[in-house]
């Protein structure tokens, strides 16, 4: 028996969204590691908040993954996926390529969206 809990019996969507938590934890920390010691100013600020909202999302996604299949709830988690890839790369974009980051409004609606969906789906099960 080994002491780290499997994920092969999770169904598919499950370990792609537990997989995606766990990268957006990572990058989070090079992001915060890059504004610590790189970056200045109002770049410095975009790329802390890009890192906090991608940490704590990637963490909840791989904490709020179905055990089993469950539609409502796992689209509830993408839409968190895709609003924190929306919100931090946007922020993370405009800092590294210039990019605007027209696409962060989006990104926390849609985050809104899957907590709100998430909340829903507790609350019927």
């Amino acid at each position: 028996m080994s002491l780290y809990p499997s994920t092969h019996h999770l169904p598919v969507s499950a370990r792609i969204l537990a997989a995606c938590g766990a990268l957006l934890a990572a990058g989070a920390v090079a992001l915060s590691a890059y504004a610590a010691h790189a970056a200045q100013g109002v770049d410095q600020q975009r790329l802390h908040s890009a890192a906090l909202f991608a940490f704590g999302h990637g963490i909840a996604l791989t904490a709020l993954v179905p055990r089993r299949q469950r539609g409502f709830r796992t689209i509830a988690l993408f839409l968190l996926l895709l609003g924190t890839l929306m919100f931090s790369g946007s922020l993370a974009g405009a800092v590294f390529a210039g990019l605007s980051t027209g696409f962060a409004p989006i990104g926390g609606a849609l985050m809104i969206l899957g907590w709100v969906l998430y909340a829903i789906d507790a609350l019927r099960r």
